[in-house]
């Protein structure tokens, strides 16, 4: 039997690890709970990777300089199924704990003696005028999707971190120009990655605040006020890309599990959530940083916690 065939092999009755996402902390999870010998399924909503499968370039992936996300992602994947991990396609929407744990999902239920929960998090929306009504003709939170199909137009990108550099990076390759947004006059991204602000084609907009997006099929312009309402600016702009943060992936959780104001899973330092038996790594925990690696780390030392508390259940 191939990997491939593996990987689509009926899933066990109970599981012993059942890990709730398919990003860089789940599946490092279900790599290292398959390798200590654990039945493992993991519930995947969408595709393998997660966010990181949208990164057109990671270059700070120790050993691995300068890799497309979804690349890194895909042998990941590849090498979780060879250790025959079960993958199911769903979404969580709730949590019965109990002597067996019980997550419902679309598709109906997985028990499991552990679960790891590494549903990450999706890009923060604004929440103006247009935004929603324009999503996909437009407005959009990934600019590898979609970058491509604004060749030779004026574009915007709002936010001022990492991620929004980056993917202004990318999208210089089709954009004629750039107008990045920000509200703040500094941008918080680490230094090397700020080159991009001296750019010829990119037009620093600062300190400003999105507060519209026009346009009826497709976007036709942002419309943005300068910190304190002093003054407005029309950007002639055919698309907009915003990385304005993280929204965390947990509300199927809310009622089960301890969460921030923010919504993220609290845990312990070992990855512990507020429920015996349920572990927490990657976006969705707090933690200090949402990087690739960091969830990645996360999810192999959830797996290892978790292979701990199935011994102390004497769980074979």
């Amino acid at each position: 039997m191939d990997n491939l065939e593996k990987s689509k092999s009926t899933p066990p009755a109970v599981a012993d690890v059942l890990i709730i996402g398919a990003g860089p902390a789940g599946l490092t999870a279900a790599l290292y709970a398959a390798r200590a010998g654990r039945k493992v399924t993991v519930l995947e909503q969408l595709g393998p990777g997660g966010q990181a499968a949208t990164t057109w370039r990671v270059d700070n992936y120790p050993g691995v300089p300068q890799v497309n996300g979804a690349d890194l992602m895909a042998r990941l994947h590849d090498q979780v199924r060879g250790f025959g991990v079960h993958f199911v396609s769903g979404q969580a929407l709730g949590l019965e704990p109990g002597e067996l744990h019980t997550v419902r999902t679309t598709e109906g239920f997985l028990s499991a003696h552990a679960v790891i929960i590494a549903t990450g998090a999706t890009p923060r929306r604004l929440g103006i005028p247009g935004e929603l009504e324009l999503r996909g003709r437009g407005v959009s939170y990934c600019a590898t999707c979609d970058g491509a199909f604004f060749k030779g137009q004026p574009l915007a990108v709002i936010g001022g971190g990492n991620t929004a550099l980056e993917e202004a990076e990318f999208l210089l390759r089709f954009a004629s120009k750039i107008y990045l947004v920000h509200r703040r006059t500094e941008f918080r991204a680490d230094r090397c990655v700020q080159g991009i602000l001296q750019h010829p084609q990119v037009e620093v907009v600062t300190p400003y605040t999105p507060r519209e997006i026009h346009g009826s099929e497709t976007v036709s312009g942002l419309l943005v006020e300068e910190r304190g309402g002093q003054a407005c600016r029309e950007l002639d702009v055919k698309g907009v890309f915003i990385f304005v943060g993280l929204t965390p992936q947990t509300e199927a959780f809310r009622e089960v599990l301890t969460l921030d104001p923010a919504g993220y899973i609290v845990t312990t330092t070992d990855f512990a959530t507020s429920v015996p038996g349920v572990f927490a790594a990657g976006d969705c925990r707090v933690n200090y940083s949402k990087q690739i690696v960091v969830a990645a780390g996360e999810g192999a030392v959830a797996a290892v916690v978790a292979e701990r508390y199935l011994e102390k259940k004497h769980v074979k």
